[in-house]
C-alpha cells in the first residue's frame, strides 16, 4: 500500500508541474507577442516561475521516499 501511495504522490506532483509549466510558458509567449520590447524581462520572470513550479515534483518525490522507507 505504501508503494501505491508513493506512486500517486509522484504522479500527481508531475501532473501538476506539467500543467503549471504549460500555463506559465503559454502566458509568457502571449505577453511577448503583445509586447516584444519586454521580452528579456518576461523570459527572466518565466524562468524563475518555472523553477519554482519544478520544486513541486521534487518535493513529491521526497515525500514518496519518506512514505516508502518509513
Amino acid at each position: 500500500m505504501e508503494f501505491l501511495a508513493a506512486a500517486i504522490a509522484v504522479g500527481l506532483g508531475a501532473l501538476g508541474a506539467g500543467i503549471g509549466n504549460g500555463m506559465i510558458v503559454s502566458r509568457t509567449v502571449e505577453s511577448i507577442a503583445r509586447q516584444p520590447e519586454a521580452r528579456n524581462q518576461l523570459q527572466t520572470t518565466m524562468f524563475i516561475g518555472v523553477g519554482i513550479v519544478e520544486v513541486i515534483p521534487l518535493a513529491a518525490t521526497v515525500i514518496a521516499f519518506l512514505i516508502m522507507f518509513s
